[in-house]
Formats: C-alpha cells, structure tokens, sequence
C-alpha cells in the first residue's frame, strides 16, 4: 500500500520472480520534463540531500534532482568526484 500523495501512488502494481518466488513490485513511474529549473555546478563534497536542504529546504526532496538529471543511470553518480565542475539541473520544488 502507497501512502497518498506518495509520488508512486499512481505507479500500477506487478508481481515477478522466478522459480516460484514470488514477490509484488511497482512500476517505474512516469517522470515528465523538469521545469522552473536552476543550473547547479557540482563541486567536491556535495551531496543531494544536502542540495535538496539548500535549494528547497527540506533534504527529503533530493528524488527531485535525481528526476531532473535523467541522463545519470544513478542518483550517487551526479555528484561523484569526476563530475566536478559538470552542471546538473536543479527544479521547481513543485510541479
């Protein structure tokens, strides 16, 4: 069960597994083009729930980022020592 207001709510439900084992799941849900976005170099040390607490005040939002920067198979990998200097997409707090 999907608290309201969750932003997998309206994500449809599914159950896979092999050789018998069962197990529910939620498909991955529909993430549409960021908006209202801020341009945020990366530099050494930063974190996304530390980005999150600076840009919206609350470091539980930092899936926001993730979903703007679709192009990093990983939300770790945005901010990773190689990418210093890259600049990632920061949205609007709410649609």
């Amino acid at each position: 069960m999907l608290l309201k207001g969750s932003r997998y709510e309206n994500a449809r439900a599914f159950e896979a597994g092999e050789d018998g084992n069962r197990f529910p799941g939620v498909r991955p849900r529909t993430i549409g083009m960021a908006s209202g976005v801020v341009e945020h170099v990366v530099k050494s040390g930063d974190r996304l729930d530390h980005l999150a607490r600076h840009y919206y005040n609350d470091d539980r939002l930092w899936w926001r980022i993730a979903d703007a920067n679709p192009e990093f198979a990983h939300a770790a990998m945005m901010l990773a020592e190689d990418q210093v200097g890259r600049i990632i997409l920061i949205p609007r707090a709410r649609e």
